[in-house]
């Protein structure tokens, strides 16, 4: 059981993909039937912002705030203060992600493209240090940098989505 819970905790941004997925399959049995593309759309971006966006950067900027030299030893990095300037600017990106899920598309795009930025940023640098310091730690090489290149690409496909189901319900 402690094995699972230290791969479910290290491996945070996969398990809330998971998790928003999860919510937004109750929410669809939940919600009045027929099901529209719409709202399918809709319930799958909005919990896709709400854990992965909201919920994983909170965690992210307490992990790299609160436990940043445990962080930094799991990186395969030495602790600095940019551990905190990371923390800080995850926290901006969960209050962006929070905010946003009850709001338009712009408020939406906002909340996936800064991150982006921050995670195929995150992602190259994993590639030059895997290349250059051999470093192979998990949360470098691991599934975080595999999140890192996904996560945004599925927010972007599910704002995408979501825009084009209200695009097909406009006369």
């Amino acid at each position: 059981m402690r094995d699972i819970i230290v791969f479910l905790l290290s491996n945070f941004t996969l398990t809330l993909l998971v998790v928003g997925l999860a919510a937004s399959v109750i929410s669809l049995a939940l919600a009045p039937k027929p099901l529209t593309g719409q709202r399918v759309w809709e319930a799958l971006l909005f919990y896709f912002i709400f854990f992965s966006i909201g919920v994983s950067n909170l965690y992210n900027g307490v992990m790299h705030t609160v436990f940043a030299d445990m962080t930094a030893r799991f990186i395969g990095w030495a602790d600095s203060p940019f551990q905190l300037e990371v923390g800080f600017a995850s926290l901006g990106f969960a209050a962006v992600g929070f905010l946003s899920c009850w709001r338009g598309f712009d408020m939406r795009l906002a909340a996936i493209l800064g991150p982006a930025i921050f995670l195929w940023g995150a992602a190259g640098v994993h590639v030059y240090q895997m290349v250059t310091a051999h470093n192979f730690a998990p949360g470098n090489a691991g599934v975080v940098f595999w999140t890192d290149i996904f996560t945004p690409l599925i927010g972007f496909a599910l704002l995408g989505l979501h825009c084009r189901s209200h695009a097909a319900t406009r006369p």
